[in-house]
C-alpha cells in the first residue's frame, strides 16, 4: 500500500472523510476537507519531481497541510522531505513527500495538525481522534 493509500484510509478511518477529486485535467490530485467548514486541510498530488527540485524523473505523491504558525512552517521545510507549500503558496501551507523519506506518522500529525487548523480549534488538547501510534506502527 503506498502512502497515499495509507493517508485517505487513515483521514477515513479516524473522521470519515474521503477524498474529493475537483479536477478532471488532474486526475491524482485530491482534496481533504473538514466536514464542519468544508475547509480544505490537505491536497494530495503526483507532481513530476524536477517541480520540487529533486533529481531523477519520474511523479511523486505529495500533501499539502497547512500550519498556524509561518516559524514552525520555515522549520520544517528545512528538513528532508519538507518543502514550501507547492501550488498553495501562502507562508502556512508546506509540502511533504509521500514517498517513505518522511515517516508515516509524522506525516499523519501534520495532517492532524492541519485539520485542527482549519477547523479553528485551539492548540491544546486532542486534534480529532487520530491514533498516531497506530499510524506509526503502519496500523
Amino acid at each position: 500500500m503506498t502512502y497515499r493509500e495509507k493517508l485517505f484510509d487513515f483521514v477515513n478511518t479516524n473522521w470519515g472523510i474521503l477524498p474529493e477529486r475537483l479536477w478532471v485535467r488532474f486526475p491524482g490530485y485530491a482534496v481533504l476537507r473538514n466536514r464542519e467548514n468544508r475547509k480544505w486541510f490537505a491536497l494530495v498530488m503526483d507532481l513530476p519531481r524536477e517541480k520540487l527540485g529533486l533529481e531523477g524523473g519520474g511523479i511523486t505523491d505529495v500533501v499539502n497541510v497547512k500550519l498556524d504558525d509561518p516559524l514552525l512552517a520555515d522549520l520544517l521545510t528545512r528538513q528532508p522531505g519538507f518543502y514550501p507549500g507547492y501550488h498553495i503558496r501562502r507562508g502556512n501551507w508546506i509540502t511533504i513527500l509521500l514517498d517513505g523519506t518522511v515517516p508515516f506518522g509524522e506525516i499523519c500529525r501534520w495532517v492532524e495538525e492541519s485539520r485542527r487548523v482549519t477547523r479553528g480549534l485551539p492548540k491544546s488538547g486532542k486534534t480529532g481522534g487520530g491514533d498516531l501510534d497506530a499510524a506509526e506502527d503502519g496500523r
